[in-house]
């Protein structure tokens, strides 16, 4: 092929790029859009209603204490619950945007440190793209949509924990890259206090963590040649010592012990029935995941990433800049390559034991329909689509240079671009419906819901003390009189709490 071809198959694939990672960067931030957007029709529901009234009652420190001596003993979770509903309902309609903007900009930065690692320019609109495409299926492709981004309590347990550990692994690159030793000590003490904090926050991505930090613990030993310091070691060990002080602290408190007492005797997790019977409900959580096809977008956004790599950063004679390292890279070093095979299947037991792990601590506090609570999946789903991003942008890097080779990239590359594009943007469409339901479902709810709490706040003025309320269900969640018992009711209990009522009486 001549060389003015090949600077005009380059120019063609330079232009193709930005129309690729805009489609996408549109596709899926619409997606993402809707759902901060419905965050302003987001209205109190099951725990929302607890929370609430404890936060503005007894304050972010009063909520606190109440978790830990009477609740579940999560002290982390407990404080930004009495942040988030501090000040009535604007947390709680804010949240979903903040987490989507803290895990895009963290996703971007790790991109770009994932790139500089294989000595490739990263491209920042295609990385924006991917990590819209990566959260879309998280947030809309499961079975509990409305949990997962914008129910509170379950997005400060389940999803913003995703969001901690993202911006953990960040500070955990620049600790261990740090030449001032007193700097790094601060980052070193940062990773237990963090650990420490998840810990208290969501038992599940603790143990998601925990298996991921100590595995990379032991990889990362300087006698396996894959780091030459002890930092990357160091960091993950403190990072495992914090969740297990932050699990000890939970699991002793008084408010722990007191949930414990009210679960009914059953086999110890670890016999041999209750093992049986966590391994069924696991094989029904994946066949759930595995049935929502949308997931393996980030696989087709990996590809369309790895292709771009490097794509047009060099003229004709140079040297590709994939060949060349980086500022910033990590120099070329000999590292056995059954360490590097290690890495790189290092998150297939991480993301399968993490998943057993959650299915059995359900089992394990909820019984055996506990692995449906679906929120929690979220632990192991962001790992897993990350990881499959990571294998996406390996195969793509590779499929590039093998084109490379053959002299068949004028062609195939472009093609490979379109068709990566494609599959992602479809993975994307799936997820439509399940949108535009939820879309709905919220708003509609939250127009009656407003309807009722003029008409509560008006007779609750005027001085009545049992007043009348229709359940309004959504998501899965718990509304009052769920139960025949009304001293049981705690979500009746809390509502009247909240409206300074004494009762309320279904409608």
């Amino acid at each position: 092929m001549s060389t003015a071809s090949t600077e005009g198959n380059r120019r063609f694939v330079r232009r193709l790029l930005p129309v690729a990672g805009g489609c996408l960067a549109a596709a899926a931030g619409a997606l993402i859009a809707v759902g901060c957007f419905l965050g302003l029709y987001v209205r109190p529901t099951s725990d929302d209603w607890c929370a609430a009234w404890k936060s503005r009652d007894l304050g972010v420190l009063g909520i606190t204490h109440d978790f830990y001596t009477t609740q579940n003993g999560r002290i982390t979770n407990a404080f930004l619950s009495g942040i988030v509903y501090g000040d009535g309902l604007t947390g709680v309609k804010i949240l979903p945007t903040v987490i989507v903007v803290a895990l895009t900009a963290g996703l971007v930065l790790l991109g770009i440190q994932f790139f500089r690692q294989l000595g490739r320019p990263p491209r920042v609109l295609l990385l924006i793209a991917g990590s819209l495409a990566v959260q879309a299926p998280v947030y809309f492709g499961g079975t509990r949509t409305y949990q997962v981004l914008l129910w509170a309590p379950s997005t400060i347990s389940h999803t913003l924990p995703s969001v901690i550990g993202v911006w953990a692994l960040l500070l955990a690159v620049w600790t261990v890259r740090q030449p001032r030793a007193g700097v790094r000590a601060g980052g070193f003490a940062a990773a237990f206090l963090i650990g420490f904090a998840i810990g208290t926050l969501s038992e599940s991505f603790a143990l998601v963590s925990g298996l991921l930090a100590g595995a990379l613990a032991l990889l990362t030993l300087p006698p396996f040649k894959l780091a030459r310091t002890w930092h990357p070691f160091t960091w993950c060990l403190l990072w495992c010592a914090g969740l297990v002080c932050g699990l000890t602290v939970l699991y002793t408190s008084p408010g722990a012990r007191w949930r414990r007492a009210q679960q009914p005797p059953r086999e110890s997790m670890l016999s041999a029935g209750e093992l049986r019977g966590t391994y069924e409900d696991w094989l029904r959580m994946w066949d759930s995941v595995t049935g929502q096809w949308a997931y393996l977008g980030a696989a087709a956004v990996g590809v369309l990433l790895g292709l771009a790599a490097g794509i047009g950063a060099s003229a004709p004679g140079k040297r590709e800049p994939g060949r060349a390292v980086q500022r910033g890279s990590v120099p070329q070093r000999s590292v056995p390559r059954g360490m590097l095979v290690a890495l790189l299947l290092l998150p297939v037991p991480v993301v399968v034991l993490g998943s057993f792990a959650v299915v059995l601590g359900l089992r394990s506090g909820y019984g055996p329909t506990g692995w449906t609570y679906a929120r929690t999946w979220t632990n192991y789903l962001v790992p897993m689509e990350l990881a499959l991003c990571v294998y996406g942008v390996l195969l793509g890097t590779w499929a590039r240079r093998f084109l490379a080779r053959r002299g068949t990239a004028a062609v195939a590359l472009p093609a490979g671009v379109v068709a990566a594009t494609g599959l992602a943007l479809a993975s994307l469409a799936v997820l439509v419906p399940n949108v535009k339901q939820l879309t709905t479902a919220t708003v509609t709810r939250a127009v009656a819901w407003d309807a009722q709490n003029s008409r509560i706040r008006t007779e609750a003025a005027a001085g009545a003390t049992d007043l009348g309320y229709r359940p309004m269900y959504i998501g899965n969640l718990a509304e009052p009189f769920y139960t025949s018992d009304y001293t049981r009711d705690w979500v009746a209990a809390c509502i009247s709490d909240w409206y300074g009522i004494d009762r309320i009486h279904r409608l």
